[in-house]
């Protein structure tokens, strides 16, 4: 596990024991309130019946103390006073004790709150990838948005268990929601996220909670699986959305996508599997102010063509710069274009 995994492991454990805490507030006011306003009568009574104590906060302590069968100093004498000893301790088993051993059993087990602890881990997610659907589709996009560095969040109503299983392992979360409530969007922490892939089987749901997560987000990108190819070539015309139609429909594709690359399917030329990708030079890139020549080199990539300030280059020069905002189009093998994609987050 990476030092990245163990301190969103520690955040999410810290949120989740906030949530907890959140649920068990209603036992825990009333037994303060208890506590304190017996304290107050306790110190009240103790001077009307002549054993006063020596100040408000002894009084306190005192009943406290007594909600957990703990004595302090010496009996009283008066009925009155010594009925706060035999009930405060009913108090603390029926309100505080009870919902301190629930509280603990799901702090330790976290397991039989699996919904909650996947949310939990969610919310410590930014800037990253919310995939809706864990299909077979769906399940290949999180091996390759992992095998990219890409940090996922999936919304799957009902995942196969081998699948989900298969998923948890690489530390995704899964938040099994319908995600055409808004519930489902803000448990993925979606006003974070950087993008929105949509990998169901459905055009209409997989548009309807395209257009809420651009409601929710306005900035984020969104990638659509549409099976109709004239329709989207329409929603990217109207939305901006980068939406694939049947004939893109590979994890690979979508994974690009989502990283703001545009790839073709691989073809394979004497064993060797190539790809074509475009993309744009990212504005935190290291790769921004590197040459072409450098890129090659370094990536074992071919570039083709140079987009700078509306200028088409094919076949740059190797001294030719790169630049924030470049676009370029990149022949290279899988493995290859995968860490040139990585290196220009």
């Amino acid at each position: 596990m990476s030092i990245t995994q163990r301190w969103r492991g520690l955040r999410a454990a810290w949120r989740d024991t906030l949530i907890l805490l959140n649920e068990f507030r209603t036992p825990l006011i009333i037994f303060t309130a208890i506590v304190v306003g017996g304290g107050f009568y306790y110190n009240w009574l103790s001077f009307e019946v002549g054993e006063p104590v020596q100040s408000l906060g002894e009084a306190v302590f005192t009943v406290l103390s007594a909600a957990f069968l703990q004595a302090v100093g010496d009996f009283p004498l008066h009925p009155y006073l010594q009925a706060f000893h035999f009930l405060m301790p009913l108090v603390g088993v029926i309100i505080l004790a009870q919902g301190l051993a629930d509280f603990g059993s799901l702090l330790f087990n976290r397991r039989s709150r699996s919904k909650e602890w996947e949310m939990a881990v969610a919310s410590t997610l930014n800037n990253h990838i919310v995939l809706v659907g864990l299909g077979h589709l769906g399940y290949r996009i999180v091996e390759k948005l992992n095998e990219m560095g890409r940090d996922v969040a999936v919304i799957e109503l009902d995942p196969k268990v081998d699948t989900f299983r298969a998923v948890q392992k690489i530390g995704v979360p899964v938040i099994q929601e319908d995600a055409t409530r808004d519930a489902a969007l803000e448990a993925a922490n979606i006003k974070n996220a950087h993008t929105i892939i949509l990998a169901s089987q459905k055009d209409s749901m997989n548009l309807q909670i395209a257009l809420k997560a651009r409601s929710m987000n306005p900035d984020i990108h969104v990638v659509i699986r549409i099976f109709d190819e004239d329709f989207a070539h329409a929603l990217h015309d109207q939305f901006g959305f980068t939406a694939l139609s049947a004939t893109e429909m590979a994890a690979p594709v979508f994974a690009a996508a989502a990283a703001g690359a545009d790839v073709t399917n691989p073809i394979s030329i004497e064993g060797q599997q190539l790809s074509l990708a475009r993309m744009k030079i990212s504005g935190k890139s290291d790769l921004a102010d590197k040459t072409i020549g450098y890129v090659e080199d370094n990536y074992k990539l071919t570039i083709i063509l140079l987009r700078h300030n509306d200028h088409s280059e094919m076949h740059p020069k190797d001294t030719s710069p790169l630049h924030a905002g470049d676009t370029i189009a990149v022949l290279g093998g899988p493995d290859q274009l995968k860490q040139f994609m990585q290196d220009n987050q």
